[in-house]
């Protein structure tokens, strides 16, 4: 299917003006196919010219335009041509629209627990016309009116209030504002509906059935989140909501974390999780929650006018994301978060061969937007408000915002129209601003430097930036440089912060070496913490005197996001080869134990173990691995009873340990620690264990999925089985992985995942070189999406070897791959170097 080019997207806008969508769906017929019968009404700048509609149809059964009857046959892939256009047009098209199980399009569910379908609308990007016909781009907004024929005990939902009752099954929603073809959408099926209102909005939460007492659980709180971050966005942006409901849905097999379609919001349905999950599990879906609303205004009120502006989509919501859930629900800690986990996946894609700018000065077509949806679009973008607002006072970065969402409601902007705004309402000139910050890739490092004299005073402490060869553009950067002592009021423990200082850094200075002038001859600090605050997107690395102190001071830190920020820095370091996982290791044995922040002692644990099974020899790796495990039980032990951090400490336990019969113990309910119920999420996540550890086999994966029918349970089975150490298992999981088209998105992602183990090496050594070879047929078969997350998952991650690179490398020279595919393996093979450069 060919991707819709930013030339041809410009043409067609200068040509085009849409008036409306009228859209009826009949989703009474059979299992694999709907019908779409769409009306759209247009105008053309140039009576006599010709353009093109976009549509996927499985059987085009008639087009009319103006009136007239047009050749089916002449559909060539999902463009369908229209000449002799008039000055106003009426396109008229029925056709037969086929159901997906990749979670694009019109996905259709069938839950194992009832036998009950479900089905809902994922319509960007480029999925719009396997729905109905439409001009797919963002800067042809129209009213749409859907009208959708469905079962009578079925539930309907749009985007749009429904303008009357549902007679015999047929729901006519009202028409809508102006949307782009990716927001359309719908959900339809014997969903349950929890209704509320907040502020004259009504609010209403779906999801299946077989989840109804899980939404139950847990309507208050996400109908609260709902409701502060309302409130919140109210008075910082001084706009209304500017839609007419506010509906989330928590839907099957949906591919993204959600999606912010006005008026309905799609969201996973695991964030209704049916098992025990920790606080920063319940903060990432309040973030999630605060991300897709604060879209309504960046993205639906104002939509991109092309896909090289993502950023003002997602930078934004990103940001207001994390400010609205630290601001207004009770998660306070949501920095904290950004600065671990969110900025190390958008560290990590910026300095991969595949990074780009975080507003690229052209996006050649819709498939090369799909694949910045990266942490560079999201993290990067995010920080970089962050460090703007820092520039400009939060005051004029708000009311600049006021003035662009009044100037452009309903309608599409760019870039400059942004900083237009910002600049009338700060009174600066931001474009050399952007110039290095958003057009440009790549990231800096700040290093400290510092010199003591002979009475242990600062003799000089400087901060000097430095940035990649390929990349060397320097910054300015505001930033916080903390200066941390131990407390005397403690006795001599606990570790204070005695003074933070602001600091400019000046690129154009000593060739971007900041000497701070105020630190000299003052005592120096037990530990001296370059961007304490988090304020700018740069790696970090501390001085000597500082590093040494770390894993002492970890444990007296009392400032969550000064941990954060130091194990941030530590990772990093491991991950870059400037330090070895063996520092990494004896730190987590150290300082984990006693930590209190969950979603640090969740993502230490979890990027350690990464580390472990890719930067470590095979033959040394079992004994870090014992080290992490004996972290995880001391974690256990002093984990008050039921809490988050003892959840957290037996996964991280479960994932590490060759204790098979401890582990089998747990599923027997033996020598389980005192408040830690083995749900079905952990029993699971114990029968992978002991799965790799061919401890358990085939049957005892049986036996469990007939304990747990339900959708988790599928996936989780065909990941154990695609874990299982047996020829047969992977050559079973392999041709599924490679060739196997039937199976939903969900359910190949798993079997992908599984696939790969670090203890599996010898087993899965020929599949290596099979990846290459038969990987980019496998994703010209899948839609983009699945293609993209099935490639990742199945990448030999753990076969870290010159070998593999080289197979890489050549795979890399054809000019046949499908865009995706080629981004994954130069990621993939990235994060191969430097695992390399590690065991070096």
């Amino acid at each position: 299917m060919p991707s819709l080019t930013r030339v041809a997207a410009a043409e067609r806008a200068a040509l085009l003006t849409v008036e409306s969508y009228d859209i009826a769906l009949d989703l009474t017929g059979g299992t694999e196919r709907f019908r779409s019968t769409t009306t759209l009404r247009f105008r053309s700048s140039t009576p006599g010219a010709a353009t093109f509609v976009e549509v996927r149809p499985a059987r085009l059964l008639g087009v009319r335009l103006n009136g007239v009857e047009l050749d089916p046959a002449a559909l060539d892939d999902n463009r369908f041509p229209l000449t002799g256009l008039a000055a106003e047009n009426t396109l008229a098209v029925e056709a037969e629209m086929a159901y997906s199980n990749s979670g694009e399009g019109l996905h259709r569910f069938v839950d194992p627990v009832d036998g009950e379908t479900y089905l809902y609308a994922m319509s960007g990007v480029d999925n719009a016309q396997r729905i109905f016909p439409c001009f797919d781009q963002p800067d042809l907004k129209a009213p749409v009116t859907l009208t959708v024929l469905a079962p009578p005990n079925w539930t309907v939902a749009g985007n749009g209030r429904l303008a009357s009752e549902p007679v015999a099954g047929r729901s006519v929603f009202a028409p809508t504002p102006p949307l782009a073809s990716y927001f359309v959408t719908l959900v339809a099926g014997p969903y349950e509906v929890r209704r509320a209102e907040h502020d004259g909005i009504p609010l209403a939460l779906y999801c299946r059935r077989s989840l109804a007492e899980h939404l139950d659980r847990d309507a208050e709180e996400i109908l609260t989140v709902t409701r502060q971050c309302l409130d919140r966005l109210h008075r910082l942006f001084g706009v209304r909501y500017p839609f007419d409901k506010y509906d989330q849905a928590f839907v099957p097999e949906f591919n993204m974390g959600a999606m912010e379609n006005p008026g309905l919001v799609t969201l996973r349905d695991e964030f209704l999780p049916r098992s025990a999950v920790t606080e920063a599990e319940r903060e990432h879906r309040a973030n999630v929650i605060a991300h897709e609303m604060s879209h309504m205004w960046f993205g639906d009120l104002v939509t991109l006018r092309w896909w090289d502006d993502l950023w003002l989509n997602e930078s934004f919501a990103e940001y207001f994301g994390t400010r609205l859930t630290a601001e207004a629900t009770r998660y306070d800690g949501a920095w904290t978060t950004f600065a671990l986990r969110r900025k190390a996946w958008g560290y990590a894609a910026d300095q991969r061969p595949s990074t780009h700018p975080v507003a690229p000065t052209e996006v050649l077509d819709a498939s090369e937007a799909l694949s910045n949806l990266d942490g560079i679009s999201y993290a990067k973008g995010a920080a970089v408000i962050r460090q703007l607002v820092a520039w400009l006072g939060d005051d004029a970065f708000l009311a600049g915002l006021r003035e662009y969402f009044v100037a452009h409601r309903f309608g599409n902007a760019t870039l400059v129209d942004l900083l237009a705004a910002l600049a009338a309402s700060s009174g600066r000139d931001l474009t050399g601003w952007a110039a290095v910050w958003l057009r440009q890739p790549q990231l800096n490092t700040l290093r400290a430097e510092v010199r003591l004299g002979e009475d242990g005073h600062y003799a000089e402490v400087a901060l000097v930036q430095s940035a990649p060869p390929d990349h060397p553009v320097l910054r300015p950067h505001r930033i916080g440089v903390g200066l941390y002592d131990s407390d005397p009021a403690g006795g001599g423990s606990g570790l204070r912060l005695r003074d933070r200082i602001e600091v400019d850094l000046d690129p154009a200075m000593d060739h971007g070496r900041t000497v701070l002038g105020g630190l000299t001859g003052q005592p120096a600090a037990r530990l001296l913490l370059p961007n304490d605050g988090d304020l700018t997107f740069a790696k970090v690395r501390l001085d000597a005197g500082s590093a040494a102190a770390v894993p002492a001071a970890l444990p007296e830190l009392a400032d969550p996001l000064a941990r954060a920020l130091l194990w941030a820095e530590m990772l990093d370091a491991v991950t870059d080869a400037e330090r070895p996982v063996a520092e990494l290791v004896a730190l987590v044995v150290a300082a984990l134990p006693t930590e209190t922040e969950v979603v640090v002692v969740q993502d230490v644990l979890g990027r350690t173990r990464d580390l472990l099974d890719r930067h470590l020899e095979p033959e040394v790796r079992p004994a870090a691995l014992e080290q992490l495990a004996g972290a995880c039980v001391r974690l256990l032990a002093v984990a008050p009873p039921g809490g988050s951090g003892q959840l957290a400490a037996a996964r991280g336990w479960i994932s590490s340990t060759v204790d098979a019969a401890r582990l089998t113990g747990w599923l027997a309910g033996k020598e389980v620690p005192d408040g830690l119920t083995v749900d079905a999420e952990l029993r699971w996540a114990v029968l992978r264990r002991l799965v790799v550890l061919g401890v358990a086999g085939g049957p005892e994966i049986a036996a469990e999925q007939a304990e747990d029918a339900s959708a988790s349970g599928a996936e989780w089975a065909a990941t154990c089985r695609a874990a299982l150490p047996e020829p047969a298992a992977k050559e079973h999981a392999w041709r599924l992985i490679v060739g196997e088209t039937s199976l939903s998105n969900r359910l190949l992602e798993a079997t992908a995942r599984g696939f790969w183990q670090p203890e599996q090496g010898e087993l899965t050594s020929s599949y290596v070189e099979r990846y290459f070879a038969e990987m980019p047929a496998a994703a010209r078969r899948r839609t983009p999406w699945v293609a993209d997350r099935v490639a990742g998952l199945a990448y030999p991650r753990y076969a870290v070897s010159a070998r593999t690179r080289e197979l890489a490398a050549a795979l890399l020279h054809r000019d046949d791959l499908p865009p995706g595919l080629r981004r994954v393996v130069v990621d993939e093979d990235d994060d191969l170097r430097r695992a390399l450069a590690a065991r070096r």
